[in-house]
């Protein structure tokens, strides 16, 4: 058995390597799966102190097998970005953040974790939902 029949054989394959420009970071990517959809990339921080998982990281295999930089974290930028909101405005209604984030090539699911995150909460006023930013702080 060569070790192409490890790979043939399974349901489900994860690649993990590091980040280049992040000599701490590492990533796993989600490369073969029978069974289901494929998972969010996820990354995970290497220190003195241990392993840390940062959580959903926008990288994709082709980047950690060939050291390309990812262009930008899409969760840390997913993050500054609702700070800044947060920053003019007390409570934006969940339409207008969404549109935002879609120019900033930010998807929807990673906009969600970022709120989790950051500790905001929804409120549906009328018809609408909002999102309260009062309690976000800036980093």
């Amino acid at each position: 058995m060569g070790s192409i029949d490890f790979f043939a054989v399974a349901r489900s394959v994860l690649l993990v390597g590091r980040v280049e420009g992040e000599p701490n970071i590492r990533a796993v990517v989600q490369i073969k799966n029978n069974l289901a959809a494929f998972g969010h990339p996820k990354a995970f921080r290497l220190s003195e102190n241990g392993f840390a998982w940062i959580g959903d990281y926008e990288i994709t295999a082709d980047e950690v097998l060939g050291g390309i930089v990812p262009k930008a974290n899409k969760m840390e930028q997913a993050k500054q970005m609702l700070q800044e909101l947060a920053l003019t405005s007390k409570i934006v209604q969940s339409n207008e953040i969404f549109d935002i984030a879609d120019e900033q090539g930010i998807p929807k699911r990673t906009l969600e974790n970022a709120k989790r995150e950051l500790g905001i909460r929804a409120k549906k006023i009328n018809n609408s939902w909002y999102w309260e930013l009062d309690k976000v702080k800036p980093e």
